[in-house]
């Protein structure tokens, strides 16, 4: 029994035929869309690339912009044939190549599905980017007279300003690095030469962290420097007190941030991808329809649409007999080959006679 099996008269025909061109049409700008949001999030990636360890960040708006123009494309054409369906004249040239196409349609909506689940999928991914890209950046950050790292500074700075964050995971990353050039630092003093001699690797660190970790909503003036220090300032315990630093990690902001981002656009790209199915769907029972119509003379007679030939299961046997059929047929290719080739390999006997 085939799947959905609807019948159609000339009337139904013209209706499904017109109502698909439309949805091909509106299925391009949806592509447009999709290919909109990969563009939108490359750029977004790019604007911080500084900050990110390797480029698998960069699957995402690739795929989508890639999506983008192959549904723009398939879409277009296959308006294009429902267009040309309503003349028999014209339609017949599109016959050869319907199944070929549905199979490519078949093709794309599985990618366009597996696109909207990677969206889902590439929080780790990301996490594991950003935690190491961050503790590089922030490693650069004293680097300002370095070609190639001179603009770190600014891009941690204006990172933290804009996501309201401090470190990679906190503000308490920066009392493990040194993030005071060494240009800033008076090595005649005594303090200086102290912490660097206490510091295995010679490093000069404190427990002091950039003015752009300071929060400027608190109430009293930032305290950015001697943050552990109880002593150093008036009524303060870093402790019990709530600081006026941001206590979030630049990596969860940042994560949470193109998280948001990619679950929105899966869940977009889900819609487009139902919308695909649906349209992929009214082709066949268009291509069916026409295909069915017992006298091609009067096109106003009834036909058969659907979806497949036969039931699901049935479908499915068939196309597992074809690929063991297909399977056995190499092997018996690849064993006359061998065979043929140990028959050229044999010499003849040549018995000579004195």
């Amino acid at each position: 029994m085939a799947l959905l099996k609807v019948k159609f008269n000339q009337k139904k025909r013209v209706k499904l035929a017109q109502g698909l061109w439309l949805m091909n049409w509106f299925s391009v700008f949806a592509g447009i869309l999709v290919f909109s949001m990969g563009l939108f999030l490359k750029i977004e990636l790019r604007k911080r690339s500084e900050v990110m360890d390797n480029s698998e960040s960069h699957f995402v708006p690739n795929s989508l912009i890639l999506m983008g123009i192959l549904s723009c494309a398939f879409n277009g054409f296959a308006g294009k044939i429902c267009y040309d369906s309503l003349d028999p004249a014209k339609f017949a040239k599109w016959k050869p190549l319907l199944k070929p196409y549905l199979a490519l349609c078949c093709v794309f909506n599985m990618l366009l599905f597996f696109v909207a689940l990677i969206c889902f999928l590439m929080r780790g991914s990301l996490d594991s980017t950003l935690a190491q890209g961050l503790k590089n950046g922030m490693k650069f950050y004293r680097d300002t007279d370095t070609p190639g790292r001179c603009f770190m500074k600014k891009t941690i700075d204006m990172l933290q300003i804009e996501f309201k964050c401090c470190g990679n995971n906190g503000y308490k990353d920066w009392f493990e690095i040194q993030w005071i050039s060494n240009r800033y630092l008076d090595f005649s003093s005594k303090e200086v030469k102290d912490r660097i001699k206490s510091n295995v690797d010679g490093r000069y660190l404190v427990d002091g962290v950039p003015f752009s970790c300071c929060n400027p909503s608190s109430p009293r003036p930032c305290i950015q420097y001697q943050v552990t220090n109880n002593s150093a300032h008036y009524s303060y315990d870093y402790q019990t007190e709530e600081l006026n630093l941001w206590r979030r990690g630049c990596r969860e902001a940042l994560l949470n941030y193109y998280s948001g981002m990619m679950s929105s656009m899966g869940a977009v790209i889900l819609l487009v991808w139902l919308f695909e199915m649906s349209v992929m769907v009214g082709l066949r029972l268009l291509h069916t329809s026409l295909e069915s119509i017992a006298n091609p003379e009067d096109p106003e007679c009834e036909s058969e649409g659907w979806v497949l030939e036969n039931s699901l299961k049935d479908t499915f046997k068939s196309t597992l007999e074809n690929l063991k059929k297909l399977g056995k047929f190499n092997q018996v290719e690849a064993g006359a080959e061998g065979a043929e080739g140990e028959e050229g390999g044999k010499t003849p006997a040549i018995t000579t006679v004195s």
